[in-house]
């Protein structure tokens, strides 16, 4: 199983990499081959609204680090993208990459029942740490991603959030999430049944 790891903080040890690192570790470990990329080292544009997706090509024109990226999401059988909450959403590295994704759409997506180029039945994981711990607080971030993704053909979405992580590394301490972004693993993998959530 191909797994496209999209990694949207700017801090080296964020706690949403962490999480994404547990999952692709226990992903590694039951057989998935792993692509990680850290948005934050790459250079590239947002979506510069050409429509060229959409008239002329069946991907996005612009060239840059950001293509193989595009390329790996396409491969890939299960999409990771882990961020941060900032500012009440993802951050914008991982909002810069998800505008890209417009490509993906075919020209006539807004009529036509199949909306996108990409392979259906991929998964999706959504890791997010937040500072806050209310777990009542930004409530609206995956229902969001679970309604893009699925437009996209996607078939399955999971969610791993961490609440209250603040500092550098602080997740660490959070056996409770870690625990969980390793048993969504097993189960996207098919090591764990679906019942044992």
């Amino acid at each position: 199983m191909n797994i496209a790891c999209v990694l949207g903080s700017p801090r080296p040890d964020a706690n949403s990499s962490i999480l994404a690192k547990r999952f692709c570790e226990t992903a590694q470990r039951l057989g998935g081959k792993v692509e990680t990329h850290v948005l934050n080292d790459l250079q590239y544009q947002g979506c510069q609204g050409c429509m060229l997706c959409k008239t002329k090509l069946d991907r996005c024109v612009l060239e840059d680090d950001l293509t193989r990226v595009l390329d790996a999401v396409r491969d890939a059988d299960v999409v990771v993208l882990a961020s941060p909450v900032y500012f009440w959403d993802v951050s914008a590295q991982a909002k810069g990459f998800l505008d890209r994704t417009f490509s993906y759409l075919v020209p006539d997506f807004i009529t036509n029942p199949v909306k996108s180029r990409l392979k259906p039945g991929k998964k999706f994981v959504l890791i997010l740490a937040q500072a806050n711990p209310d777990e009542n607080s930004f409530t609206n971030i995956f229902p969001k991603f679970d309604y893009f993704f699925r437009s996209f053909g996607f078939t399955e979405t999971r969610f791993v959030r961490a609440c209250g992580v603040g500092g550098p590394g602080e997740v660490e301490s959070r056996e409770d999430v870690l625990t969980l972004a390793e048993r969504t693993a097993e189960e996207l993998m098919g090591a764990r049944p679906l019942e044992e959530k």
